[in-house]
């Protein structure tokens, strides 16, 4: 990735850090926690990089702005994508040194980019208007956990989702109930075992919530026979 090896031609070790935490079902750190540690990893000559692919979710999660959560880092990378809706990109912030390395090696592995006025109004548009809707995306979240929570035998790793991630245990393999997902146009995630992922996002409403987890009642009513 581009945004560690900006670090790497130098001798300094680095502390990685996500926020929100996708394999943990979206959770939050919550921002004392950040500067604990962020504040050992300086004080130790470390530095700290901030992956925030959902950073956004979390500000609007902890009620606090993205600034807050990121300052104490030393670089941050967000995407402008998954909950913000622009059809691509991610943008890395820091120290203009840093930054400049990173443009050099986005062009060594392949990422220099010609004309794309047209990608950054999209991001644009992303950033001043679909970050506040992202509440929805966590309400929706919550629908589809509450509706999961009622099939027998089902687990939700997070019953209270904390942002727009449902972790759910299935009683039977997850790779199974994708399979009969997609073929029932529901899309879903095997996590591996027994564990499967589902995201609400830009797109899917408390409609297609209802309609999606109605479909997996089906799905997993029909394996657990």
């Amino acid at each position: 990735m581009i945004r560690p090896k900006i670090y790497y031609d130098s001798q300094t070790a680095l502390i990685c850090l996500e926020n929100t935490v996708n394999m943990w079902g979206g959770t939050v750190y919550p921002t004392a926690t950040v500067d604990e540690i962020c504040d050992g990893a300086h004080a130790m000559g470390l530095k700290v990089h901030l992956d925030g692919a959902r950073i956004f979710n979390a500000s609007v999660a902890l009620g606090i702005p993205v600034h807050e959560i990121a300052s104490p880092a030393d670089t941050v990378m967000f995407c402008l994508s998954k909950g913000l809706g622009a059809p691509v990109g991610s943008i890395l912030a820091g120290p203009a040194d840093l930054i400049a390395k990173g443009r050099l090696y986005r062009k060594r592995l392949g990422g220099g980019m010609r004309q794309a006025g047209i990608l950054a109004a999209a991001g644009i548009y992303a950033l001043e208007r679909n970050v506040e809707r992202l509440r929805e995306d966590h309400d929706n979240a919550r629908l589809l956990a509450d509706a999961l929570g009622d099939v027998p035998g089902v687990r939700l790793r997070l019953p209270e989702v904390p942002t727009n991630i449902v972790l759910a245990e299935c009683p039977v393999p997850a790779v199974q109930v994708a399979e009969r997902a997609a073929a029932a146009g529901v899309l879903v995630t095997d996590m591996g075992g027994p564990l499967l992922r589902l995201m609400t996002y830009l797109g899917v409403s408390s409609d297609d919530v209802r309609e999606a987890a109605g479909r997996l009642h089906g799905v997993l009513a029909q394996l657990a026979a």
